[in-house]
């Protein structure tokens, strides 16, 4: 079942250089399912939806280890199975040497024209990988872009 973020929602979480949950506001929990002592020290990709293709958290990882923020649609898995769509932003955390030291990532309810959009395009992905892998994902994606000449980032405002 669908849960829907409401227009004020914001979910926050951090995480450390591998991806172990750090923190989580109140409002990641609640969505989530999961108790904070779950949470904190989980993989971060405990959230991940099997309808996500891996090529978005490939870019996403690439990005942010660059110190380059992203955004993404999301649809993220709670704790009973149920899931929901969040318009994410992510960070690196850096200290004062600009040392990166972790990961933050912003969250909000997603436009839902935005989400009908790229959930066909998600599933081309997905797809794509079951049978050619996140590589041949990658350029299928670059394809979408080529074609409606824009970058990664202007597609994902865009829509």
């Amino acid at each position: 079942m669908e849960r829907y973020l409401q227009d004020g929602d914001f979910i926050v979480s951090k995480t450390d250089l591998k991806g172990r949950i750090t923190y989580g506001n109140d409002k990641f929990i609640q969505v989530s399912g999961y108790s904070e002592n779950e949470l904190l020290g989980a993989p971060h990709n405990i959230l991940r939806h099997r309808d996500m293709p891996k090529v978005v958290f490939k870019l996403l990882w690439d990005r942010v280890q660059s110190k380059d923020e992203i955004f993404a649609y999301v649809k993220n898995r709670c704790k009973n199975d149920d899931y929901y769509w969040v318009f994410a932003n992510v960070t690196a955390s850096v200290n004062k040497d600009g040392k990166v030291i972790g990961y933050y990532s912003v969250r909000r309810k997603p436009r839902p024209e935005a989400v009908k959009k790229i959930i066909p395009i998600y599933k081309k992905l997905l797809d794509i990988e079951k049978k050619s892998g996140v590589e041949a994902s990658l350029n299928e994606l670059q394809a979408v872009l080529n074609e409606n000449k824009v970058t990664y980032d202007e597609f994902i405002t865009s829509i």
